[in-house]
């Protein structure tokens, strides 16, 4: 699970999944490393390409932190043959989409997903993340410290339902939403099975570190796995159909799930033909008429597609739609490139003194100068997965 990401320098850096993740990124290459929480604080964030944490490495075996990024980020899929299909299909968006390459949907933790769209009734971004930050702090179990951030994971359901949970979100600054909290993970935790949020994930994206669904376990794949999934949301506490359609998306992996709110609302009228007649405003008939309509126009992976035309129907990307520039060429091209950087397999080779090298990769990982392979004296020390040293080998494959 993850809490607000945070940019430090060139970096970006967030709990998530119990660690602490940090990412930059070149021009052909993501680079990573995670910190574990068998630590002490250390002094400050440890920078490329000097670590001063007192570390204890992780071996290949234990550390799944390369899969989580291919996990969180959706990277097996060929990002530029999606774009392609969207754009056969759809006119508006084979003119929209080239200037918005690589919009990916995140595969979230379910029930961070859950609760972090219930802060977002009648809400804005910071406040949000905020809330969700909050939550973090005050409820979350603590992972470490690096300089002078303290880090959390997401609060289980079962630690938000306490007596006095509502009242102390309230006096945070939660407002109506501490009530649907509070009573939705009373919910979760108390009157449903273990693991219910995530049986009403789609079987073929499964949570991390688990496996899809085999053919013939009876689990729905289809779109009647998701409907089943959003009317079971739309009995929680401050749950509606975008809130549910939302938590599918981007917290089961249904990615036929079309939120709908006032963006996607106006892209439905101006560019859809929407609106008219009996479809003046947005109520639970129009609402399923768009989500169906778009699904009918983009297929299996519609909510994803919707991303795309809702981020360039943003006021602050309103720059990059320049009707002039959008040609069919430039589009395959930009399509091209995209494509070629997420058609690169991660590969590694042996090593000699305990540095990985990795070669024509799109997702690296990063080792420290002099960095020492043996155990540490402090058992409660960071795990960090220090900077990655290019080998001469390695450049010359580039």
């Amino acid at each position: 699970m993850q809490c607000s990401w945070r940019k430090l320098d060139d970096e970006w850096t967030c709990s998530l999944y119990g660690r602490v993740l940090s990412l930059k990124q070149d021009s052909d290459s993501l680079w990573y490393r995670s910190f574990k929480p068998s630590s002490v604080e250390s002094s400050t964030l440890p920078t490329p390409p000097v670590s001063n944490a007192t570390t204890q490495r992780a071996t290949p075996d234990d550390d799944d932190t390369e899969a989580l990024i291919h996990h969180y980020f959706n990277l097996e899929y060929n990002l530029s043959d999606l774009y392609e299909q969207w754009a056969a299909s759809d006119p508006n968006f084979k003119k929209k989409a080239v200037q918005f390459a690589g919009i990916r949907i995140m595969r979230q933790d379910a029930w961070e997903t859950l609760v972090s769209f219930i802060c977002s009734s009648n809400n804005n971004i910071a406040r949000i993340s905020q809330m969700v930050e909050k939550l973090c702090i005050n409820y979350g179990p603590f992972i470490g410290q690096l300089g002078d951030q303290k880090y959390y994971d997401f609060p289980e359901p079962s630690a938000l339902t306490g007596t006095g949970v509502e009242s102390h979100l309230r006096e945070l600054g939660f407002g109506y939403r501490a009530k649907y909290i509070y009573q939705t993970a009373n919910i979760v935790a108390n009157q449903r099975e273990p693991g219910w949020l995530n049986s009403l994930r789609n079987p073929e994206k499964p949570a991390f570190n688990e496996k899809p669904a085999t053919p013939g376990s009876g689990a729905k794949g289809d779109e009647s796995g998701y409907r089943e999934a959003h009317e079971q949301l739309l009995a929680l506490q401050g749950v509606g159909p975008k809130v549910a359609d939302c938590v599918c998306l981007m917290g089961l992996g249904w990615g036929e799930s079309v939120p709908v709110d006032t963006h996607v609302w106006q892209i439905a009228q101006r560019d859809y033909k929407f609106g008219k007649g009996k479809q003046k405003t947005l109520n639970k008939a129009t609402y399923d008429a768009v989500g169906d309509h778009f699904r009918e126009l983009w297929g299996k992976e519609a909510g994803w597609a919707q991303s795309v035309l809702f981020t360039a129907n943003l006021r602050s990307f309103s720059d990059r739609l320049n009707p002039k520039t959008e040609l069919h060429d430039q589009s395959t091209e930009t399509l091209k490139v995209e494509s070629k950087v997420e058609a690169t397999q991660v590969k590694e080779e042996a090593e000699e003194d305990g540095i990985r090298v990795t070669t024509r990769i799109s997702v690296k990982r990063e080792l420290s100068e002099g960095e020492d392979t043996g155990p540490k004296a402090n058992p409660s020390a960071f795990e960090p997965v220090p900077k990655k040293r290019r080998t001469r080998a390695s450049r010359s494959r580039k």
